[in-house]
């Protein structure tokens, strides 16, 4: 499932974070990939111990915490600190698909990778390419969305960060290990969920959508991975 959700941040809370993130040490993104990955990337990260990151990470996190449609899409069990990526002059990351197991850092916990999450902190405008490119069975998605916007998708897709050719791309990027490992059963889930809401606020609670949550939930009990 690829989903777009718009207005995970507000434009004052972008603002605010990017104020800090410009005055922040960057460092070179291949340190935080093997060595395939190294091959491709090239990019400027925050490193993932710094304090200011953990501070924007964790602001992040509550806002993630709050967003009801970010919860129904992922189903998260666990999701990684959000760390912080930053392109510009050419700077590009080519196709790679993500690790399959995440050290949280800071922690001596595990994850493993089934949801993908990018928000971007920069406006179109601001920038040339940077477009972040999915291949899947369908195709191939070039995503390119208004700063506070998030787009989420399988951590199994192939994807990329097209060069930068004109100012500045900063995104944060983050992993969710769901309750639901397989991308189908949790898109059934998240279709059902936002079938039975829109139900609800068309006609009100009735017998069919109490059968219809029942439903929902039992399928969350099969499948669910605590």
């Amino acid at each position: 499932m690829l989903l777009h959700i718009p207005g995970v941040l507000t434009t004052q809370q972008v603002l605010s974070l990017r104020n800090r993130l410009d005055a922040a040490d960057w460092t070179d993104g291949r340190a935080t990939v093997g060595s395939q990955g190294a091959r491709v990337k090239r990019n400027r990260q925050l490193p993932g111990h710094c304090a200011i990151g953990r501070k924007l990470g964790g602001e992040i996190m509550t806002a993630l915490a709050a967003n009801a449609t970010f919860f129904a899409a992922a189903l998260p069990a666990r999701t990684m600190p959000p760390l912080f990526n930053r392109y510009e002059g050419g700077e590009r990351y080519g196709v790679h698909i993500d690790g399959a197991v995440r050290k949280t850092p800071g922690a001596d916990q595990q994850l493993r990778t089934d949801v993908s999450s990018t928000l971007f902190l920069s406006d179109p405008g601001d920038y040339d390419g940077g477009e972040l490119v999915v291949h899947d069975t369908y195709g191939v998605h070039e995503i390119k969305l208004p700063a506070g916007d998030l787009i989420l998708y399988p951590s199994t897709s192939r994807h990329e960060v097209l060069p930068v050719t004109r100012g500045c791309r900063v995104a944060a990027f983050f992993w969710t290990q769901s309750m639901i490992r397989d991308d189908h059963r949790r898109s059934m889930m998240f279709e059902l969920d936002q079938a039975i809401h829109a139900l609800r606020g068309r006609h009100g609670d009735s017998d069919e959508t109490v059968v219809l949550a029942g439903h929902y939930h039992n399928l969350l009990r099969l499948w669910a991975e605590t």
